[in-house]
Parts: C-alpha cells; structure tokens; sequence
C-alpha cells in the first residue's frame, strides 16, 4: 500500500500576536520536511514555514541599550567549550551559563512615591536565575534583560562558593546524600536521595517592603536549614560541593 509524502519546504509560525520594535527582529530557525506519514494521518498540505524564536537580534544601526525601570542589561558569559582536563565538549554537553556582567541598568524600581536604586553596578560579575530574562544579540554577542529581582546574587571571584545573594536570597552548601540506609545497606549513586538540608553560607539583605525599607531575614549564615526541595537554583563548588541559592521563603525550617 502506498504511503503518502508530506513535503515542507517552508513552514513557519506566524509572528502576528507577537510585540515588534523598530530595529528587533527574532532570528529563526527552519526545520526540514516532516518525511512521510502513512494512509489515514494528515491530509498531504504544505505550511509556509515554522520558525523557531531564539535571541532577538538588535540592527547594527543601533549603538545602545538602555534598560528601563528596574531592568539589567547583562553581558552572558562565554559557554565552556572545553572541560577542565581539556576536552572538547559537544554543543550538547554544555553547560548554558547562568552568570554574565552588568554592562547597563535602569533608573530604578518605583514603590508608592519613592524611586529605589539598583543595587548591582555596572561592571558586576553576577548570577542569574536559569529561565529569567529576554536574550538579546547586541553587536554580535549575547546579552539578557531582566529584573534586578531575577539576579542571585554577585560573584567576585570565580568560585561560585563566594556568591553573595541579594534580596531575599540565601546561599547554601548542601550536605552529602546519605550513603547508607538506616539498616546499614550501601546505596548506589542513582538510589541517593537528593537532599534537602543544608548549611547557609551567605544571605541577603532581606526584602524590601512597601515603603521601600529593606526588612532583615531571620536565618543567620551558620544555621542549618531544610528547605523546599525543588525550589532555587543548583550550582557546583571547585571543590566539587554542591551549593543552591534559593528564596528564604523557600527554607521550611532551622535544624538544630
């Protein structure tokens, strides 16, 4: 029995409902054809072309970028192309970045009748939350935009162990999974329960409430704490120590 051929030579999404500017333009990509679908499937039709929104693409005619309110413009930092011993990685197994520097800011956040400034300078080496932000190629290199809130934190050194968070943050070393079970059985690696409690490194100043005071947390650096087990964002020390930045409203409890 015959099968029927589906060719797509262009197929596309219509960018119809989408928000444009003067001088953006999303770059694309094309898929090639959907290969063949047996009697009964879809219907043999052609679509004008599915495309793929990536980073949206600043004309070259334009020579700045100006963040407005409490936004950042964040240069991201190069992906590794090789691991520590020298390997080549493929595209595949690198790591997307999650840090970059601050090449511009915003005037601030506005809260009643009062304007607070952004605390992260330009020129600051920071970390970001892994979805957060809109990316942006600008003269040939990737940028984010996002809210100063979706920063975790500022790193001077490049060991991620020295992170000092912001806001309401709070940076934690994670402690070992177990490697036995309570009867005294090894576990294997893949059996490990990621754990859920850990001790704070650094944290935050604190949140900043409706009259743009910064209202302190009350977990300490020192203190062991449990906190939400799917929540924040995951990070390997040098030393190869785990560590996970997450909100401290996301810490259920101090261990003591």
């Amino acid at each position: 029995m015959a099968a029927s051929q589906l060719t797509a030579s262009s197929v596309s999404v219509s960018a119809r409902n989408l928000v444009s500017f003067e001088g953006l333009k999303p770059s694309a990509v094309k898929f090639a054809s959907f290969g063949v679908l047996k009697p009964g499937g879809l219907s043999q039709r052609s679509f004008q072309g599915l495309v793929v929104q990536a980073a949206t693409v600043v004309a070259p005619k334009y020579t700045s970028i100006k963040p407005l309110g409490d936004r950042v413009l964040v240069k991201i930092k190069t992906v590794e192309e090789k691991t520590g011993g020298g390997i080549l990685l493929p595209s595949s197994a690198q790591s997307k970045p999650q840090g970059g520097e601050v090449v511009a800011v915003g005037e601030g956040k506005s809260i009643g009748s009062k304007t607070l400034d952004i605390t992260v300078k330009t020129g600051a080496k920071v970390v970001y939350s892994k979805y957060a932000g809109t990316e942006v190629e600008f003269n040939g290199e990737s940028h984010l935009i996002l809210k100063e809130d979706d920063i975790v934190g500022i790193l001077e050194t490049e060991d991620i162990k020295d992170l000092k968070p912001l806001n309401d943050r709070v940076f934690i070393k994670v402690a070992e999974a177990e490697e036995k079970t309570a009867g005294g059985l090894l576990l294997t690696e893949a059996s490990k329960e990621k754990p859920s409690i850990g001790s704070v490194i650094a944290v935050g100043p604190g949140p900043v409430d409706e009259e743009g005071n910064t209202k302190p947390l009350s977990i300490s650096p020192g203190n062991t704490v449990l906190y939400s087990k799917y929540a924040g964002n995951d990070f390997k020390g040098s030393d190869g120590s785990n560590y996970i930045a997450l909100r401290a409203s996301d810490v259920m409890a101090v261990l003591s």
